[in-house]
């Protein structure tokens, strides 16, 4: 099956399909003669695996865990139901917390010091609020693409650089006019072709893995 089959059958949006590939928990063959990526029955069903588990906010470690035979279904689920028992008691606190600072008339009357080491106190005895300083993986991935990208770019115009310091050093040696445009054209048309695929793969990044599929 194409993807596009795959995403009508399993109600998976193609982006999440390749994101799932990405993060290896699909590994659908490649076709020998054209290399588009073959699914095969056992990949769908592996998709609509994933695709449950996704429904009940499942991470994709443990996903991958109970799908490679590592971690047995029923442990999966008691671990996932213990991790949701202190999601709701950490969002009840979170809900009472606001209820209590819903009652100040304004900001100039919150204590914000003492609010915060209340929120510290209750951190320490195990809730769970928002971490601030978790580290966004997007960054790392943006970091990565524009510094792969920026290699090969600062490679490219060094070549044009070079061909064009050439032609002026030496003005009566240059190459005729038609090979100079081609050997300027030839990098600064890769040059191109990386900032378009960098633009894509921003587009990648920013979405990870598409929200949508809480509504599948």
């Amino acid at each position: 099956m194409k993807i596009n089959e795959v995403e009508a059958a399993v109600g998976i949006t193609k982006k999440n399909i390749r994101f799932y590939e990405e993060e290896g928990l699909l590994q659908p063959r490649r076709d020998a003669g054209n290399g588009y990526r073959d699914y095969a029955p056992q990949d769908v069903e592996r998709l609509q695996r994933i695709k449950l588990l996704r429904k009940l906010d499942v991470p994709l470690a443990e996903i991958r865990q109970m799908l490679d035979g590592q971690l047995s279904l029923s442990d999966g689920m008691r671990r996932h139901m213990q991790e949701l028992q202190v999601r709701q008691s950490s969002l009840a606190e979170a809900m009472e917390f606001c209820r209590v600072l819903g009652e100040k008339p304004s900001m100039d009357d919150l204590d914000v010091s003492e609010a915060l080491n209340t929120l510290e106190k209750r951190e320490r005895q195990g809730v769970r609020f928002v971490n601030v300083q978790k580290v966004d993986r997007k960054t790392q991935r943006y970091q990565g693409a524009v510094l792969g990208a920026g290699i090969f770019i600062a490679m490219m115009a060094f070549i044009i650089a070079f061909v064009v310091w050439a032609c002026m050093e030496d003005p009566a040696g240059a190459p005729p006019a038609p090979l100079v445009a081609l050997l300027i054209g030839i990098p600064a048309i890769c040059i191109i072709c990386v900032l378009v695929v960098l633009y894509q793969r921003f587009k990648e990044i920013q979405g990870g893995e598409e929200d949508a599929y809480r509504n599948y």
